[in-house]
């Protein structure tokens, strides 16, 4: 494809994406095409002449797009969001456009330098310590996902709890890792990865009401595996569960830590972006005191399009010591004076795109305070939703909605448990299966609930209140049929 050639289908493509964003209304939110639909539409070869890039949107309109579950669409309230904004496209075009491979500065420095002044302007923006800024002895990385943050968090607390002695011979004892039953599986599968296995992970009790960390119960059992030779290297406090927003008392578990110089790392992959707003900057206390890393996803709620996790450590010491090697291929001066940052060190891949385009992009565009009126409309609109599932009869409020969520529970006179749960799950699938919104569920005190996730880019109140109102429709013609 010349120049010329690019730059005529790369209108095409973003005509295309524009006029999508446009009509996404028009679309069922959750795709309704069945198993093996989509492939069965495309052709079982690659073809053996090249085609004209017509005939690869026609078929993007054609086949692949009733298979897409509309994550921008205003009524998608199933899981945490996933915003893609106009800049965040655009900053991610430029990135692929420049096709920059960024595992060291010398492979392009403003990849790097451009990195570490967002990730520092997004620790001032959500009010995180200057410790963790890149021009102290901690700083930032942009990972994929939360989920690698956890990973990368959890083999630098390993380093540091055995003195360097994982990197070099291996897990030659019991180390421990510490979470709740609200806290992310990503955990668990990141001690699955780092050697651990899942018998390494303790599961410390929850407050049964508001679903958060018993920091009692985690002292006690990390007097327990002390005594038992076992070596705690990281507690997850989690700011936002996914089940349920749940807040985990960072201070308190913070405290814990320290007594047994354990690695504290604060899970905020959905939450942490909201303390961009004074008025929620509580989710961060006990962070500057108490947190080795923390970790935040500005691809959920920050108008970033996916994929971009920021990861923060006070002492990049234990992380790069983790995972820095350095082979022949990879020496250059710059490395070797020990004055640039090579992100390699800070992540398990060794390439990296040039995420910190499309972060840098929304950031320039919305500014502090467009960013911090997206964050307060979700909050808004889940609170006003709450208010309204709370004075229903016909529902059950789960109190625990301080964000973008809303939990909750129809009712359903005259049905034991189980039957009670089989009909809110039945509901879900007649809201999900109308194409006119897309809810998820969870449990809580082992009944199931409803989760409403607001915080799309293009939701508005009257999205919100058409959900409502068919939920509750749905509900009472529902009910009617039950015995």
């Amino acid at each position: 494809m010349t120049p010329e050639e690019f730059r005529r289908h790369g209108k095409q493509v973003v005509d295309w994406i524009a006029d999508y964003l446009a009509g996404i209304e028009t679309h069922p939110v959750l795709s309704q095409v069945k198993p093996g639909e989509i492939r069965q539409a495309l052709p079982a070869s690659p073809p053996e002449r090249g085609e004209p890039f017509e005939s690869v949107l026609s078929d993007l309109g054609r086949i692949l797009l009733p298979g897409i579950t509309h994550w921008q669409h205003p009524s998608f309230f199933a899981y945490f969001p996933s915003n893609a904004s106009g800049p965040a496209i655009l900053g991610d075009l430029l990135s692929s456009g420049l096709g920059v491979q960024g595992m060291l500065w010398v492979t392009s420095p403003a990849c790097t330098e451009l990195e570490t002044v967002v990730v520092d302007w997004l620790a001032e923006l959500i009010g995180l310590p200057e410790r963790f800024r890149t021009d102290a002895a901690g700083g930032g990385v942009i990972q994929d996902s939360a989920s690698s943050a956890c990973l990368v968090a959890l083999l630098a607390a390993l380093h540091r709890a055995s003195g360097g002695r994982v990197a070099a011979e291996g897990i030659d004892r019991r180390y421990t890792v510490y979470v709740t039953s609200q806290t992310h599986s990503s955990l668990e599968k990141a001690a699955r990865i780092a050697g651990l296995g899942a018998a390494g992970v303790r599961v410390v009790d929850v407050d049964p009401r508001t679903l958060a960390m018993d920091p009692s119960h985690l002292r006690r059992l990390l007097a327990e595996d002390v005594a038992a030779d076992a070596v705690p290297a990281m507690v997850c406090a989690t700011v936002g569960t996914t089940s349920t927003t749940a807040v985990d008392p960072v201070p308190a578990i913070g405290q814990a830590c320290r007594e047994h110089g354990v690695w504290l790392h604060v899970d905020a992959a959905y939450a942490g972006v909201a303390a961009i707003c004074p008025e929620l900057r509580w989710l961060n206390d006990g962070v500057a005191e108490y947190a080795d890393s923390y970790a935040t996803n500005p691809h959920k709620w920050l108008l970033t399009t996916f994929d971009c996790g920021v990861l923060w450590t006070a002492d990049r010491a234990p992380l790069v010591g983790a995972l820095s090697i350095l082979p022949e291929y990879l020496r250059n001066a710059a490395t070797s004076s020990g004055s640039v940052v090579d992100y390699r060190d800070w992540q398990v891949p060794l390439g990296r795109r040039f995420r910190a385009l499309k972060l840098w992009s929304v950031i320039r565009w919305y500014g502090a305070e467009g960013l911090r009126e997206h964050i307060r409309k979700g909050v808004a609109l889940a609170a006003e939703l709450a208010e309204q599932v709370g004075t229903d009869p016909g529902f059950e409020l789960h109190e625990q909605h301080p964000l973008g969520l809303v939990c909750f529970r129809p009712l359903w006179p005259g049905l034991d448990a189980a039957a009670a749960d089989r009909a809110t799950l039945r509901l879900m699938e007649l809201l999900n299966a109308s194409g006119s919104m897309y809810l998820t569920h969870t449990k809580i005190a082992d009944r199931v609930v409803l989760r409403l996730a607001v915080g799309a880019a293009a939701t508005e109140r009257r999205h919100v209140e058409q959900a409502w109102a068919q939920i509750r429709w749905e509900r009472q013609a529902l009910a009617a049929t039950l015995p």
